[in-house]
């Protein structure tokens, strides 16, 4: 058992976090105020004194809410911390998916307050946990690469640098020290409603997993490390494609590569250019359509995403819905 005044996780975590801090501008936290994002923001406040900005998003989603902002203020209040505390419209839409629009709406949010506030970045704190379930959800949809690659320890959103240093740090970890050091955190009520998919795998497959495989965690983040660098390597690949076959792509040039390489300059293109993701039945489609274009006179018509993709001479071209092609 580690002593009492045993070092915070998130501050080991902290040591190997690439990211270079200047003095001249402050760095935030996001703090839900649960385990993980407190031990990251002690550790932020240690590591950087000073220069640590704490931002708790309000979703206003359950009646808790309230009570997890007087704890945030607590706790920032004895840190002598400034707290931002972010209201938004976190509900759904028809259709949409509850984590989905609440994410949206987080991220958004985060975001626009580091622009007003001038952070140099904004540090996450989901754990190697939550990585494990994202890779569960990933594999559980039959996604491809970018989904097996879970999440990123870097990413860039709305022209802000967001870093996630707890990737490789259990969740236990974080919560015992917290518990040790007589530190005060959230439980989110909601996180044990295992109506969400991500809550029965938390509740249900992580312990039998810990049980059977107890260095589950390193296991599957080195896989989804694996998945994230293969994804980099198919990018680079798409890019050489697409500037062989243009954009928008020649058809005659697409049908010169191999259906797997025609597949991934595709996806690249329609992400890039347009924004959409095709399904992969309506990839196996469009490969099937753009292979039966052996004419001039042959047609192409197909919905992917929110648009159409056609043929406009001897090219594709992708109209979003509501827009008339020319």
């Amino acid at each position: 058992m580690n002593p009492p005044n045993s070092l915070n996780p998130a501050l080991v975590a902290l040591d190997s976090l690439p990211l270079v801090v200047s003095l001249a501008a402050p760095i935030g936290v996001a703090y839900s105020g649960g385990a993980d994002s407190c031990a990251l923001l002690l550790a932020a406040a240690e590591r950087w004194p000073g220069q640590v900005r704490a931002l708790h998003v309000h979703h206003g989603l359950q009646p808790a809410a309230d009570d997890f902002v007087r704890v945030c203020e607590s706790v920032c209040t004895g840190l002598t911390l400034p707290l931002q505390v972010l209201q938004v419209d976190a509900r759904h839409g028809p259709g949409d998916s509850p984590e989905d629009a609440a994410r949206r709406a987080r991220y958004t949010a985060l975001a626009a307050a580091a622009r007003q506030l001038r952070l140099q970045a904004v540090l996450l704190g989901q754990h190697a946990d939550d990585q494990v379930e994202t890779l569960l959800l990933a594999l559980s949809r039959g996604a491809g690469l970018p989904g097996l690659s879970a999440m990123a320890p870097r990413f860039e959103r709305d022209g802000v640098t967001f870093y996630r240093p707890l990737l490789q740090t259990p969740a236990a970890a974080l919560r015992d020290w917290l518990v040790r050091q007589q530190i005060a955190f959230v439980d989110d009520p909601s996180n044990s409603d295992e109506r969400y998919t991500r809550n029965r795998i938390r509740a249900r497959l992580l312990p039998a997993l810990d049980s059977a495989f107890p260095r589950f965690r390193q296991t599957f983040a080195r896989s989804a490390r694996h998945a994230a660098q293969a994804q980099e390597l198919l990018v680079e690949v798409a890019q050489e494609d697409l500037d062989r076959v243009g954009n928008p792509p020649a058809i005659q040039a697409l049908q010169g590569l191999s259906a797997a390489r025609q597949a991934n300059v595709l996806r690249h293109w329609l992400l890039r250019a347009h924004q959409a993701t095709p399904s992969t039945a309506q990839l196996a489609q469009l490969l099937g359509q753009i292979a039966a274009c052996t004419t001039r006179g042959h047609q192409l018509h197909l919905k992917v995403g929110s648009g159409h993709i056609t043929r406009a001479g001897a090219v594709l071209r992708y109209t979003p819905l509501g827009d008339k092609a020319g």
